[in-house]
Order: structure tokens, then C-alpha cells, then sequence
């Protein structure tokens, strides 16, 4: 015991003390990590920021139909005034993001307007055609496109996606004038004829006479309403 015991003061006595050095590097380790805690926090909060900003931008922006925003390029917005090329009037841009299709029509002299469910990108697109000079022939709407009739409309522009492009058909067919155009960019209509087409590849535009899928429609309606007295007698 007695020998143990001599043991543990010897080495008690052996151990040197701990000097200035560990506590400096005591102090360094506190410092990282305090730095460490401040650039997380600094990163976390900057990541919140960025998804605050950016999320109005990519979230949907027609209801119904998730349609994220994705701006058109310059060569499909020179597609879609070539295809109207000899048109006039009115024209709307259904999901007009932007506006750079309403302010580029603007300027080749048609009374544009666009519907955009997304008010921030609605602002933005108001500030972008005051800045351009054409907000007095240009106006942008916040609104649903299931919502608002588009039958005072000649000229009809949609950037859509093919899961909303069957019931828009119907929608466009009911409400717009046989004199109208319908230019689709990126996706083409299901069922309509394109009258002819501008562009190529994810360019290309399908131009479409109301006149034609009017028609179509009615035709439609006419051996639907014939089927069915068919099996009622």
C-alpha cells in the first residue's frame, strides 16, 4: 500500500503543469469554433434569403397546372413575331412571366396584355415596359388563366406544358373569335391543325387558325349530340 501510494505522488510530482501553451491552444480551439458557428450561421441565413427571393420566381405560375417560370429565349419570341408577322390587335400572353413577349409585341404596334399568376414577376414586368416606353400599350394582370375569358383576344400566345394543353383546347375554342391566332411555343396542341410553324427544335412555335379549331369543335359537338340520340331511341 505504502509503495502505491508513493507511486501515484511520484507521478503527481513527475507530471508537468500545464503551460501558457495549452491554454493558448485551448483559446484557439474556442475561437474556431465560435468562427465555425458564425460562417453557419451566416451561410443558413443566407440560403433562407436566397429561397425567399428566388422562390416567387420558380414556384407555379398558373394554377391547376404546375408551370414553373422559364423565360423565353430571344430566338422564340423572334419566332412568335414572325408567325404574327402580318396580324394586328389585340394579343395576350397567357402565363406572360417577364413580359418579354407583351413588350416585344408591344413594339411591333399590337395593344398586348399578359396574365401572370405571380405578382412579383407582374411588378417586375409593369417596371420592365415603363423602362422599354411601351406601358401605355402594354398591360399585365395578376390572374389565374381557368379564371378570365380571353375572348376579346385576336391574337392568342401560350407557353404551356402538355398536361394543360388538352383542357385549353376546349377553353380557347369556346371563348375566342373565329378570326383569332393562337401561337403555342414549346408544346403543341393535341388535337388542333397547326396552320404552319416557325422555328426549330425546343423553338419552335405552332401557329393555329380559330376558324379551324372552332370547327373542329363543333363538329365534334355535332357527332357527340348524334351518338347520343342514336342510343336513346
Amino acid at each position: 500500500m505504502k509503495n502505491s501510494a508513493m507511486s501515484q505522488q511520484e507521478l503527481l510530482v513527475d507530471s508537468p503543469p500545464a503551460g501558457p501553451g495549452a491554454s493558448e491552444a485551448g483559446g484557439v480551439s474556442r475561437g474556431r469554433s465560435r468562427l465555425g458557428l458564425i460562417v453557419t450561421g451566416m451561410l443558413g441565413g443566407s440560403l433562407v434569403a436566397l429561397y425567399a427571393v428566388a422562390t416567387p420566381f420558380v414556384a407555379p405560375a398558373l394554377r391547376k397546372i404546375c408551370l414553373p417560370f422559364v423565360p423565353a429565349t430571344t430566338a422564340q419570341v423572334e419566332n412568335v413575331l414572325q408567325a404574327l408577322r402580318v396580324r394586328s390587335g389585340s394579343l395576350v400572353d397567357i402565363g406572360s412571366g417577364d413580359g418579354r413577349i407583351v413588350i416585344a409585341a408591344a413594339k411591333h404596334g399590337f395593344r398586348a396584355s399578359g396574365f401572370e399568376l405571380n405578382p412579383w414577376l407582374v411588378w417586375y414586368s409593369r417596371y420592365k415596359a415603363w423602362r422599354e416606353g411601351v406601358h401605355s400599350s402594354t398591360s399585365f394582370h395578376i390572374s389565374d388563366l381557368w379564371k378570365v375569358s380571353f375572348a376579346q383576344y385576336s391574337n392568342v400566345v401560350i407557353f404551356g406544358v402538355p398536361q394543360m394543353m388538352d383542357q385549353l383546347e376546349l377553353k380557347l375554342a369556346r371563348e375566342l373569335p373565329s378570326s383569332a391566332r393562337v401561337v403555342a411555343c414549346r408544346f403543341p396542341f393535341p388535337t388542333w391543325v397547326p396552320e404552319h410553324t416557325a422555328g426549330e427544335g425546343i423553338d419552335t412555335v405552332w401557329v393555329y387558325n380559330a376558324k379551324t379549331f372552332k370547327s373542329q369543335l363543333q363538329q365534334g359537338m355535332t357527332r357527340q349530340t348524334m351518338t347520343t340520340a342514336q342510343e336513346d331511341t
